[in-house]
């Protein structure tokens, strides 16, 4: 789940990718992919690529102050369930994401991915929300899953990323439809956990915000290290 958005680039980008050639013009006049050929594909539950660990037990850490002061104490744990869920005909695995602002339970969701065995393109095929409030449970708002009311699964992270590349993360009209820019594979970042070079970093966004906007970076071999201002603070596989 993309949880900050970017402003869309106005430089149109061609590429040919693994994934496939097809591309999708936007209302502002980019073009980003927003088709996978996800039928010609063997998907499955477990596997990873360069940037993105599908493998149970595994879990990342991201710590940091948010805000315009920087007063305000976030974090997130990200872990990849033991966990499966069919989706859209699809066995997906789950990967569950808490984050906590000021030490109070802020967000739980459970994001449905599956990778391609062949060419390691991971895809999104969505997410249960739950928000919360003193911590009770207050709205479910972003859910979406692919097949249900046209919505289609989106690529979360390329097998093989390039620069430039543009495409889709989630296909859910009307409620998501986050997508992403890469635009360094070549970033160094200095983290609690250790600095790490000759990372990816991509610029994410939605279609239905133009104005919001969200700059990640992921590390070989560990996957998401920076979102915003939070910061890797341990990764690695947990005991059950």
């Amino acid at each position: 789940m993309i949880r900050h958005f970017t402003i869309t680039s106005i430089v149109l980008l061609f590429f040919t990718t693994n994934c496939t050639d097809a591309q999708n013009e936007t209302n502002d006049g980019s073009s980003w992919q927003k088709e996978f050929n996800l039928a010609d594909r063997n998907l499955v539950p477990t596997g990873k690529n360069v940037f993105f660990i599908l493998e149970p037990g595994f879990q990342l850490v991201l710590e940091g102050y948010i805000g315009k002061n920087k007063k305000s104490f976030e974090k997130l744990i990200i872990t990849v369930l033991e966990e499966t869920k069919e989706v859209d005909g699809v066995i997906t695995r789950v990967v569950e994401e808490r984050e906590w602002k000021d030490n109070d339970l802020y967000e739980v969701s459970r994001n449905f991915y599956a990778i391609d065995s062949e060419t390691k393109d991971v895809f999104y095929f969505g997410e249960e929300v739950k928000f919360y409030e003193n911590d009770r449970v207050i709205n479910n708002n972003g859910e979406w899953l692919a097949g249900i009311d046209d919505a289609e699964a989106g690529l979360i992270m390329p097998g093989k990323p390039e620069l430039g590349m543009m495409y889709y993360q989630e296909v859910a009209p009307g409620v998501a439809m986050d997508r992403a820019e890469v635009v360094s594979l070549s970033t160094e970042l200095e983290t609690p956990a250790d600095t790490f070079s000759d990372c990816l970093k991509t610029k994410e966004g939605t279609a239905l915000n133009l104005k919001e906007k969200e700059y990640k970076t992921y590390a070989a071999g560990i996957g998401l290290i920076q979102d915003q201002s939070l910061l890797l603070k341990s990764y690695g596989f947990i005991e059950n």
